[in-house]
């Protein structure tokens, strides 16, 4: 289903570029990065543009092995991508340790390269450490998280090295069309859950720009 929403797109999107990012770029004296994987980046954007405490949220490409990827070459498995998240935060309203309590909460890392319907690679569980302090708060998170779990959580953990945006149309996905089949029978589901939890907030709380 995602694909096919996905190819018509991608036949009407501008040129973008898709320079790489260094894992440092967007850092600041106030903000903090994370980068993070749990299956399709349109769901793991939705779930932290709703925490108070993230700045921005971009969707991107990471953990692989060519260079200015595109979507139709991530989807095929060989560069070896994720499809991830790349949250800048403000550490005085939210912790590193706070989203990763909400990654646990926000997709089976169970499930080794695959999210409900989502199959491949990209869609594996991941998360991409900025420096060492975030590579061992990652280790304790998950072995925390793993009591919430019967079957052994299989997410990765290692160093971001490049970040690649992805195109223009899978930025603010789904706010943009909640409309469409993918968004109304797999993202707003895991919203609502979400919300009815108290994990997240109903709408997003990202500055206005």
């Amino acid at each position: 289903m995602k694909t096919v929403i996905l190819t018509i797109l991608a036949a009407i999107a501008l040129t973008f570029d898709a320079t790489a990012q260094p894992a440092h770029a967007m850092n600041t004296n106030q903000t903090e990065t994370a980068t993070l994987g749990g299956g399709c980046f349109w769901c793991v954007e939705a779930v932290y543009l709703r925490l108070p405490g993230v700045i921005s949220v971009t969707n991107g490409y990471a953990g692989g092995r060519t260079e200015n990827p595109t979507y139709q070459q991530v989807c095929g498995g060989a560069t070896g991508h994720a499809e991830v998240a790349q949250i800048v935060f403000d550490p005085a309203k939210i912790s590193y340790a706070q989203l990763l309590e909400v990654f646990w909460q926000a997709h089976d890392p169970t499930t080794l390269n695959q999210q409900g319907a989502d199959k491949g690679t990209q869609y594996r569980s991941i998360i991409l450490f900025h420096d060492e302090q975030q590579k061992l708060a990652a280790k304790k998170s998950k072995q925390e998280a793993q009591k919430d779990f019967i079957r052994p959580i299989v997410t990765e953990i290692v160093p971001l090295k490049k970040f690649y945006p992805a195109e223009k149309y899978h930025q603010g996905y789904y706010d943009a069309n909640s409309k469409e089949s993918y968004c109304r029978f797999v993202i707003a589901p895991k919203l609502e859950k979400l919300e009815h939890k108290k994990v997240i907030q109903p709408t997003p709380q990202t500055p206005k720009k």
